[in-house]
């Protein structure tokens, strides 16, 4: 840390920003005390050997449904709907191991996080390290949150930015229709579309060998399995059906729980506040944590990135009292309202972009 310091402060100079919320941040330090206290940072290894078996055996069970039912329509489309479940629930297990949430130990998680992106998804650890811990330190902050990088190119978002924008006379796309081609270059098109070519990029020109061989062992696995059952027309039409497939499951899994909250320039705003401010919840349920993958604690997960996914639960009463203290807004909500809520938001934002530029 030491090419990171500038000085000390002389003691006449206040040690707590203006912009932080002084009160808020102690009370959060004391709330972290209290959930490592409780355990809530300790993983059930149990949990996660038994999520790992479930996507195997529907990888498995994805082979030998064109195995033994031929390669017909309905074997085919269940085997695409098989294999795209797998790839977002490893997904899902990947974003354990790449916060260091399940082992105690760096080694053994970045070890499985290269199984499960790399061998399993085919993506590289790197990349998604990259782009992902950026999101976490600073969520829906403008240039500095690559999940928001398509503002202001392809959708103008959040009420400050898209008002910006229509004030500067910037117009990249008809913003104003947005919440309508969402469902045309958004959902279908983010994983096969650019994600899929944009990984092969990333690792050549950054030089991560070691990612590009966890990646091809991936590409050589699937290649072999179901090459000799399709073809190689049927093999290329699978593959692109469940990258197609597992895009929608992704884009508005992971879009409901920002898109809809505070999008911004970074305001240099304590933790709680960063966080808090970007994301909202999701009801919790059976499937509604399988489905996301615990993502529909989103607060939680923002607020103790090492948790492991299995104790938000536990944890969301407690940051609950301490937004409520505060007077900080805690969202949760239905699964199927968080979806439209991010089409209603990017409509909200379009509109306002759309007042702001013809307003002379």
């Amino acid at each position: 840390m030491n090419s990171l310091l500038i000085g000390e402060l002389s003691p006449e100079q206040p040690s707590f920003e203006p912009t932080k919320h002084k009160e808020l941040t102690n009370e959060f330090r004391e709330l972290r005390t209290t959930v490592e206290r409780m355990g809530l940072l300790k993983a059930n290894h149990l949990f996660f050997l038994l999520h790992l078996l479930h996507i195997l055996l529907l990888d498995v069970a994805a082979w030998f449904t064109l195995w033994i039912f031929g390669t017909s329509f309905v074997p085919f489309l269940l085997c695409a709907v098989l294999l795209s479940t797998v790839q977002a629930q490893a997904g899902w297990l990947q974003h354990d191991f790449g916060h260091l949430s399940v082992f105690g130990t760096s080694m053994w998680n970045h070890l499985l996080h290269h199984f499960v992106i790399g061998h399993l998804k085919g993506a590289p650890a790197s990349w998604w390290n990259h782009m992902h811990f950026q999101h976490h330190a600073k969520p829906n902050c403008f240039r500095k949150d690559p999940d928001i990088n398509m503002h202001p190119l392809f959708f103008a978002l959040g009420k400050v930015l898209s008002v910006e924008l229509g004030k500067q006379k910037k117009k990249y796309m008809p913003y104003n229709h947005q919440h309508k081609y969402f469902f045309l270059i958004g959902p279908p098109a983010l994983l096969p579309l650019y994600f899929q070519w944009y990984i092969f990029y990333f690792v050549i020109q950054r030089k991560k060998w070691v990612d590009l061989a966890w990646m091809v062992t991936f590409y050589v696995r699937i290649f072999l399995t179901y090459m000799p059952l399709l073809g190689l027309k049927g093999f290329l039409g699978l593959f692109f059906i469940v990258r197609f497939l597992e895009s929608h499951w992704f884009v508005w899994v992971t879009q409901m729980n920002h898109i809809p909250m505070h999008i911004d320039h970074d305001r240099n705003k304590d933790w709680v506040s960063t966080q808090v401010q970007a994301t909202c919840n999701v009801h919790h349920s059976a499937f509604n944590d399988w489905f996301s993958g615990h993502l529909n604690f989103q607060i939680e997960h923002h607020l103790f990135p090492t948790m492991p996914r299995h104790n938000y639960h536990k944890a969301a009463p407690l940051v609950q009292s301490l937004c409520a203290k505060h007077g900080i807004e805690y969202q949760s909500k239905p699964l199927l309202t968080a979806f439209a809520d991010i089409v209603q938001s990017l409509k909200e934002s379009g509109q306002l972009w759309l007042d702001a530029y013809l307003h002379q």
